[in-house]
Parts: structure tokens; sequence; C-alpha cells
């Protein structure tokens, strides 16, 4: 009998497949697949070397007896896999966003804890090296007092990308889900997680979408745009969630005497033209990272009153996974935590189904375009 940890994945697209490949790089064996259709899933597990295959979660989870399970299905189809999981007693990794409301986010936050099962929540671009080096530069007080933080994106998204789960509010889409909890982590990670209160204002600028057979893999959907966007026969279905969205919020620091301010600004569809970026202030000096997840490089202005480029610390470089792809590496970089902490072994804290539901409330607030909201109990649930 192996002694490795037995994983079961659900999903058998992108993020199926990607964390599969993390659970393995860190040395947990992947006892199954679960996906909607019997020929898709029976193809990729075949591919990727996976001993089982099937459509019926629960029925997996009696047969493989797994100690974690991998969510990377779309956010909608979360809940009631992750309640089986957690009943079984399974650990549970989830990709982004945990569910499609609060309140289910809540719920199952609130079972996992019961149940003492572990959780961690994928909003992973907060272990992009760059922003890993920006908390130790704020938390060594290279730019002094933190006093604003400034988050700006312009994705120019195809419009015409075919209809499917990311653009219904109830299956887990828009860019709130998709885009701010990756943000909103990043800022976290290096400011404080306190979060106080929040202001947003959100839109639908698509309308509508094709409807295209034959969408699986998220990563590819680009590749079955209809040639004939006017063809007669072609079916469209309604967007209902947001592609643009502007929040602001205040953070509570225990580098700063004052809360944070912070603006994130995000354009799914809109073109850049400077370069998206993240820029922390404070009152001694700024950071500056260019790209929408910080991929770098990183610009310190000090007491100098010039930008410089700075140097990845060593430190973080060596701890980083050898993946190619932000996305994957930082999927394996939170897996790798996770699974050092079902061992038992000693682990930095990471995020849990507790940010995870936090988020998920945040956004329903956020949906609601509605004035400064105090959300300071999120941080107490």
């Amino acid at each position: 009998m192996s002694d490795k940890l037995r994983v079961l994945v659900h999903g058998t697209g992108f993020a199926g497949q990607g964390h599969t490949d993390a659970f393995r790089n860190v040395g947990a064996e992947v006892v199954g697949m679960v996906g909607r259709t019997e020929s898709v899933v029976k193809e990729v597990a075949k591919k990727m070397g996976i001993p089982y295959a099937g459509t019926d979660w629960q029925q997996a989870l009696d047969e493989r007896q797994p100690d974690i399970v991998s969510i990377g299905t779309p956010g909608g189809a979360h809940v009631e896999p992750i309640k089986q999981a957690i009943a079984q007693g399974c650990h549970v990794f989830c990709d982004k966003p945990l569910t499609q409301s609060g309140e289910t986010a809540k719920e199952l936050y609130e079972l996992a804890k019961a149940r003492g099962v572990k959780t961690a929540f994928a909003s992973s671009f907060r272990y992009m090296p760059h922003i890993m080096q920006t908390r130790q530069l704020v938390a060594a007080g290279a730019i002094g007092e933190p006093l604003e933080v400034e988050c700006v994106s312009h994705f120019n998204l195809e419009r015409d990308i075919p209809f499917g789960w990311s653009h219904r509010k109830e299956d887990g889409g828009g860019r709130l889900n998709n885009n701010f909890t990756h943000m909103l982590s990043i800022v976290t990670s290096v400011i404080g997680d306190e979060i106080l209160s929040i202001m947003a204002e959100v839109r639908d600028d698509l309308g509508r979408a094709p409807i295209v057979e034959g969408v699986h893999n998220f990563k590819t959907r680009r590749e079955l745009i209809p040639e004939d966007l006017d063809d007669p026969s072609l079916d469209w279905g309604e967007s209902n969630v947001e592609w643009s969205y502007t929040v602001l919020a205040k953070l509570q620091s225990e580098y700063a005497s004052k809360p944070v301010s912070v603006l994130f600004k995000h354009g799914g569809l809109h073109p850049r033209f400077n370069e998206d970026h993240l820029v922390f202030y404070g009152s001694k000096g700024a950071i500056y990272i260019k790209g929408h997840y910080g991929s770098g490089p990183l610009y310190l202005y000090g007491a100098d009153k010039e930008w410089q480029e700075q140097p990845l610390p060593d430190d973080i470089a060596a701890d980083v996974p050898d993946i190619e792809g932000d996305t994957e590496r930082n999927w394996e970089y939170l897996i790798r935590e996770l699974v050092k902490d079902v061992k038992g072994e000693p682990v930095s804290p990471y995020q849990t189904f507790k940010e995870g539901a936090q988020y998920q409330q945040l956004i329903d607030i956020i949906r609601q375009n509605g004035p400064w909201t105090d959300v300071s109990h999120l941080n107490q649930e």
C-alpha cells in the first residue's frame, strides 16, 4: 500500500488537469477523476494515466476513498460535490470562486469547520514571486506606512467567446469571481486581511455571446469563435453578469496607523494603452509592479527619489515551483502548502474556505452597486 495522500479530482478541463499535475508534483497520488461526460472523462483520464474515470461523484468518493478532493469545475457546480466530500471527511482544494453566492459559500465554510477538515481556496495569484517580494518589502518598512494601493487592468477579452459558464452569475461567472478574487487576495497578502468597508460599481458591457457546441476547455474556447457572426442560424445566449468593475476598499494594516485605501479597476473587455499594474504607495516611498497579477518587473521608489528595478530575492526565487504558466505554478504552490498541512508538517498560513466565504459575501455586496458598506463583521465569521 502506498503512503501517499490519495486525491480525487472533480473536473476534466484546464483546472482539473492542472490540479492533477500539481498534486502529483508534490508527491500525492491521483486515484481518480470525475467529469460530466463519460467519453470526455475517460479520454482525459487515459491521457493522464489516472486509474479511475467516472461520472458519479458519490460513487467515486465511496470507491476511491480519497484523503483530499480537488474541485476544478465552474463555481456554480461546487456546492453539492463539496458537501459530499466534507461529509466523507475529505480535505478539500477548491478553485475560485468557492460558490455562486455568499450564502452557499458561508454554508460550506461552516460545514468544513464543523467536520474538522482542512480546506484551501485557490485565489492563488498571491503566490506570484513579485507579490511575495512586495510583502517582504512592506513588512520591512521599505515604503514607510502603506497609504494607498492601485490595481489597474484591462484584458481586452474577445466579445464573441462562445457562451458558457463565464457569462452566467448562477454558474460562477463574471469578472468579480474570476479576477477580483485574485486581486483581493494579492492586496490582503501584502497589507493585511482585515477589510473594513467597500463600495463599487459594476457593469455588463457584453450583452450576449454566440452559443457553440463542443466547448470544453476554458483555455481553448477562443478557437471556437464562429467565423461568421452574422449567420442567421446562430443562437445567442444572454450575459447576466459583470464584465467591468470598479471597487474601492479600506483595509486595516498592522503597518499603518490609518486604514489603507485600495482601488481595484478592471475592464474585462477594454483594450489597454499603458501597462496593467499594481502600485503600493507609502509615506516614504512606493512599489510599482508591471502586469495585472504582478508578473513584474518590480520597481522601488525610495529615498533617492528615483524608480529602481529590484532583483527577486534568492529565498523567494528558490522556493518557486519549477512550472511554466503562472496559474499552474500558483496552484502548485498552494497545493504544496495544503498537502504539508494535511501531513501535519509546519506550514505558513494560506487561504481557506474562510476567505472563500468572505470573498463571496463581498461580491454579493459589490454587485448591488451601493454606497460605502461596513463589512468589518465578515472578518470575524
